[in-house]
């Protein structure tokens, strides 16, 4: 599996996504792909992180992170998302970075590309699935071809048992309540795989 290619695209505000994004790098590599790593571009004004320690704190760690481009979706052969859920949908950076990539779309540069979809959220019941559901729906417009995790392993169920990606609570302290990293990167490693086999 050494000749594909991964991008990690996340959007984190204080750091769980982040992480997840890290954990997905680890994997990507564990299973020979070439992996990139990047961010979608904060939207939000220097206020409002401001007005948030854990925001500002992470914003401030991560400025080295590349912003993600057009250029990181065409390049990859497999796509790895990680992002917060907002009112139980896409957060508007991701959101933003995805809806500028119509000319990729338009061109059939997006078309069988092994993608996959990863979420947190600051409870239980906050949106996971249903941020995760409506973002495959962007990706079936794209041709792409999801791989959903399923109940493929058995770190699955200990993380939650999300079957459409990985998706973990974000406790009042900050940290994940769920240990989501084996699930992580066992959904890492199907990608790649799936991908690989989509390369022939």
């Amino acid at each position: 599996m050494a000749n594909v290619k991964l991008a990690v695209i996340y959007y984190s505000s204080t750091g769980t996504n982040y992480q997840m994004a890290k954990w997905a790098e680890e994997a990507g590599k564990e299973a020979g792909a070439d992996v990139r790593v990047v961010k979608a571009p904060e939207l939000a004004p220097e206020a409002a992180i401001a007005s948030n320690p854990a925001w500002k704190e992470h914003y401030e760690a991560t400025k080295d992170v590349p912003e993600a481009t057009s250029d990181d979706i065409e390049w990859a052969d497999a796509i790895i998302f990680s992002m917060p859920t907002r009112f139980g949908n896409v957060p508007s950076q991701m959101k933003q970075y995805i809806d500028s990539q119509g000319g990729l779309w338009a061109t059939g540069k997006t078309v069988n590309k092994a993608v996959s979809v990863m979420v947190s959220a600051s409870n239980a019941h906050g949106g996971q699935e249903a941020t995760a559901l409506s973002f495959y729906t962007t990706m079936m417009h794209w041709g792409a071809i999801i791989v959903a995790p399923g109940y493929t392993d058995e770190s699955i169920a200990p993380a939650g048992g999300n079957p459409y990606g990985t998706s973990v609570t974000q406790g009042q302290d900050g940290k994940m309540v769920e240990n989501v990293e084996p699930a992580v990167k066992h959904q890492v490693k199907r990608t790649v795989e799936v991908a690989a086999k989509l390369n022939g």
